[in-house]
């Protein structure tokens, strides 16, 4: 087998006299490509290098970014006022970096306004174009149309 490492002379050498170098050394013989001719293997501490892996996986794990969704609910008939409200809370959402649900609930006979609630849905896209982009435009399922607001990125 060819054998390599840290403190090894790099060569092809006997399966007992690999095992030898490495016992000598207090480390582990490792194979590397068993498919290769002759197979690779390594003279290293294999606990440390499992340990180093699981370091590297869960410093990658923290730095992925978790996507957080933020609801904002509203009537078909939601006046001025409430909007402006609702806006503003919407556009806090986008600059921490959250996703936004906005959604348009329809109690009773109010389904009739299918219309009103759409056009309210797009008016807030349109008001938050700076902010953030449409990823899911206006959808009716059962008494809920709802729309997805992605966060632009910051440069």
């Amino acid at each position: 087998m060819r054998l390599v490492g840290d403190n090894v002379e790099v060569g092809i050498y006997p399966t007992k006299e690999a095992l030898a170098i490495a016992d000598e050394q207090g480390l582990d013989l490792v194979e590397i490509s068993p498919k290769a001719d002759p197979p690779v293997c390594k003279v290293m501490d294999y606990k440390k290098f499992l340990y180093e892996q699981k370091k590297r996986e869960k410093a990658l794990k923290a730095k992925a970014s978790k996507v957080v969704v933020k609801e904002i609910r509203f009537g078909p008939q939601t006046d001025d006022h409430d909007y402006e409200f609702k806006k503003k809370h919407a556009e806090k959402f986008l600059q921490e970096g959250a996703k936004l649900k906005a959604f348009v609930f329809f109690k009773g006979r109010s389904i009739v306004f299918k219309e009103q609630g759409q056009i309210l849905l797009l008016r807030l896209a349109q008001d938050l174009e700076d902010l953030g982009k449409v990823e899911q435009m206006p959808k009716l399922e059962g008494k809920r149309m709802t729309m997805f607001i992605a966060p632009k990125k910051s440069k």
